[in-house]
């Protein structure tokens, strides 16, 4: 049975906990705070009974027996094909604890981190076994979101990074591999781009942020909870994709170009937005929305999962 350690048990960690515990995977936790493992684990319950009532896993109670609290580094690290890390997101933080795992880990482990920003070759370039180090970025929750980020350093062994995607199938996750490093990988670029429009579009008193909300809901992510945007405008022309760039391209280039520059995410522009804003900005308000959003995630992920792919 293929042997996961997820090494820090916060937020993310007990989601990846989650999803490769659901998929049959022996699972093992640490976190270097008292506790926080022992918790994560019981967190991790109510998560798999959560996913077991939208149909998603068919056995909660004995997907959280595949779950156990290591006794510390060295015990979680013991026997695993990859280790999920989810510590701190610091360069340096990234750097002593790949030294610490390089250094116990089997050298058969791959090792991956979930960091949204930092690329492995910033945290793995002085160590022995840097070949076995990627990063392995998930979209928040994971066990509901299952895009997966493998972004190789120039050096990682093209072998652990197949190796690590067949282990992310088997786990129901959809991975995607970079072919050369970039900052913020794929979906932070993009998220990036969409966000910094969003705001300017508010801050030049275009549009209010609920509307651009509306934009985004009930607009095009309706068709890209299920597209990509190159599927989307392959359907928007009759000729596909070259004909729509054919079309559409010079009007496009002009309102990239309009776009650039500035601060999109200034004290201004942010005042601009919370001043229209409904609710008070809490971690109570945070926490209620989030179970929420996990929710309808759940029913929407069971909605794909029971649809028929696409037809070429």
């Amino acid at each position: 049975m293929t042997k996961i350690a997820i090494v820090g048990s916060g937020l993310i960690g007990r989601a990846w906990a989650t999803v490769f515990a659901s998929h049959g995977f022996e699972v093992a936790l640490h976190d270097v705070a008292a506790g926080a493992a022992e918790a994560a684990r019981a967190h991790i319950g109510t998560n798999l009974e959560e996913l077991a009532g939208h149909g998603l896993v068919a056995d909660p109670k004995g997907s959280l027996s595949l779950i156990r609290v290591a006794a510390g580094l060295a015990d979680v690290l013991e026997g695993a094909d990859l280790v999920q890390e989810n510590g701190p997101e610091t360069i340096e933080a990234k750097r002593q604890l790949f030294a610490e795992m390089d250094s116990i880990a089997p050298s058969s482990t791959i090792l991956a981190s979930s960091t949204s920003f930092i690329m492995a070759s910033a945290f793995s370039e002085s160590l022995k076994g840097r070949a076995r180090c990627l990063v392995a970025h998930p979209v928040n929750p994971p066990h509901l979101v299952p895009i997966v980020e493998l972004a190789p350093a120039p050096w990682t062994d093209p072998a652990v990074v197949e190796r690590a995607k067949a282990i992310y199938e088997q786990a129901g996750q959809v991975p995607i591999t970079l072919r050369k490093e970039k900052p913020g990988f794929v979906l932070n670029r993009l998220q990036a781009v969409l966000l910094a429009e969003a705001f300017r579009l508010v801050g030049e008193g275009v549009a209010s942020a609920e509307d651009v909300d509306k934009t985004i809901r009930d607009g095009l992510g309706l068709r890209w909870s299920f597209m990509g945007p190159f599927e989307t405008i392959e359907l928007n022309a009759p000729g596909g994709i070259p004909d729509y760039c054919a079309r559409y391209g010079a009007s496009l280039t002009r309102m990239v170009a309009d776009s650039a520059g500035g601060d999109p995410f200034g004290t201004e522009t942010v005042a601009t937005v919370m001043s229209e804003w409904r609710g008070v900005q809490s971690p109570e308000r945070v926490k209620r929305l989030s179970d929420w959003r996990d929710t309808r995630l759940a029913a929407l992920q069971a909605h794909k999962q029971a649809s028929a792919r696409k037809p070429e």
